[in-house]
């Protein structure tokens, strides 16, 4: 790696290989010329003058790209699809004539774009499934583990550890559910012309609008798609790049607030992410295990929630059928979301996958709170048994502000149940306290709710998706 110059931290720190090579210059360029094989062949397929020779001439160089011809090229012209279309020329003489016949530029650019952004989705579903399946393993594991609960970060009726994971799962499925319905109803730009109006095509068929229509649909059978936009300018529609990264931002909403309760949870030391044998918490406080996987998570979420405003910028300042400020851009700003995604979906595999649960300590929490919480059960219990509402209110609110008092001004522990134990206007309860303190009794139907959404939402995909599922685990970079 030069040192001397700077490296985009999501590909060197962040980004798997596999997510930065889908945007790599390489790729586009392959897609160029897969692009400019695939029209070819289709419209030698559809009676134009365009030999067999010609044909297997663009395939023989089709993956062998000769960039300093390119590079060279590009210097002198200024024009990147021009300049690969005379590369190319130079490596197929016979083809030459034939290259990128009735195109202009957006039919390779905008059509690899999104063959690239196509592939990346199918890398981030990937992605989100093997999350999925760790968060349902884990909601399993820990669907009746009682636990506080909180609203406003204050305690507040006890749920379970499964149930909070369920919160989780069930943004995530809403997420796959969202990629699942953009990936199945996915567009490529086509065959559209200069100015979208497929002018170029109609002179080569002699106005055959038939003709044009099919060579459309012949080459994006070709490329492993059923429809193109119906309509485009020079280029399709950039709001459709905001409903992408839209997507991608839901998803980084759904990790940021996973990232955002696990280090809430750490810091009370009821959870905590993976941390290895010899990681350094600290460099002055050797004794720390700072969450520093979900405050990444939290970090480059917060970056990808931020991009999908670019784009609608860019789509909303877009002149007539199209203006070049889009490109340079689109160029960082599509990349860089996916790229960031794909490192947040990592590190969330990664913390799902190893999540330490330290039970002890939550029952812990929940014993110092619960008995504040079993006051109205306390209470209606000994109303049931002939006692008066207003009286034992008054009585239970005295008991409750002096075990207050002692936790709160001498550090004690919580001593509301022996105090109710020791009065006779409790009486009714003092055998069957050990019932009413119950963790379980308090969290309702968590369990339940656990076990019904796993059944109805997340078992199916994980079914329907499960060659997705593979045991391999890239490693997470620095």
């Amino acid at each position: 790696m030069n040192k001397t110059i700077y490296q985009n931290p999501l590909i060197s720190r962040y980004s798997s290989n596999e997510m930065s090579y889908i945007f790599s210059e390489e790729n586009k360029f392959k897609l160029w010329r897969k692009l400019w094989v695939t029209l070819a062949e289709s419209q030698k397929e559809m009676g134009l003058n365009i030999t067999d020779k010609q044909i297997d001439e663009l395939k023989k160089y089709q993956n062998d790209i000769n960039y300093d011809i390119a590079e060279a090229r590009e210097r002198e012209v200024r024009h990147d699809v021009m300049s690969h279309v005379y590369a190319y020329g130079k490596q197929c003489k016979q083809a030459a004539p034939i290259i990128h016949l009735g195109a202009t530029s957006c039919y390779v650019t905008d059509n690899s774009e999104l063959m690239m952004m196509y592939s990346a989705l199918n890398l981030i579903q990937k992605r989100l499934i093997k999350v999925i399946s760790n968060l349902k393993k884990f909601a399993t594991d820990n669907k009746d583990l009682a636990t506080l609960a909180f609203t406003h970060f204050q305690p507040a009726q006890p749920t379970t550890v499964g149930k909070r994971a369920a919160l989780w799962l069930y943004d995530l499925f809403n997420d796959f559910e969202n990629i699942q319905n953009l990936i199945n109803d996915y567009k490529l730009r086509g065959l559209k012309g200069t100015t979208g109006t497929q002018a170029s095509f109609m002179q080569l068929f002699d106005n055959d609008s038939q003709k044009v229509k099919e060579l459309e649909k012949k080459v994006l059978n070709k490329l492993g798609f059923k429809k193109s936009f119906a309509v485009t300018g020079q280029t399709y529609s950039r709001k459709f790049d905001y409903s992408v990264l839209a997507l991608l931002s839901q998803i980084a909403q759904s990790a940021y607030k996973f990232s955002n309760d696990i280090r809430l949870l750490q810091s009370r030391k009821e959870l905590e992410e993976p941390f290895e044998k010899n990681q350094i918490g600290s460099s002055a406080m050797a004794y720390k295990r700072n969450p520093m996987r979900c405050e990444r998570i939290g970090a480059l979420s917060r970056y990808i929630i931020s991009l999908p405003i670019n784009c609608s910028i860019t789509a909303s300042s877009q002149w007539l059928e199209r203006t070049l400020d889009d490109s340079a851009n689109r160029r960082i700003v599509l990349a860089e979301a996916f790229l960031a995604c794909d490192a947040v979906l990592k590190l969330y595999n990664n913390v799902t996958a190893n999540l330490v649960v330290y039970p002890n300590i939550i029952n812990k929490y929940l014993q110092q709170e619960l008995p504040f919480m079993a006051t109205e059960t306390i209470l209606m219990e000994c109303v049931k048994a002939g006692g008066d509402r207003q009286l034992l209110h008054e009585e239970i609110r005295k008991l409750s502000m002096q075990a207050a008092q002692n936790i709160k001004d001498k550090g004690l522990e919580n001593n509301l149940i022996q105090l109710i134990k020791g009065n006779a206007a409790f009486s009714a309860v003092h055998n069957t306290m050990d019932e009413i303190m119950s963790a379980k009794s308090f969290t309702g139907r968590a369990a339940a709710q656990v076990e019904e959404l796993l059944e109805e939402y997340i078992i199916p995909i994980l079914i329907k998706y499960k060659h997705l599922l593979d045991e391999s685990q890239e490693d997470i970079k620095i």
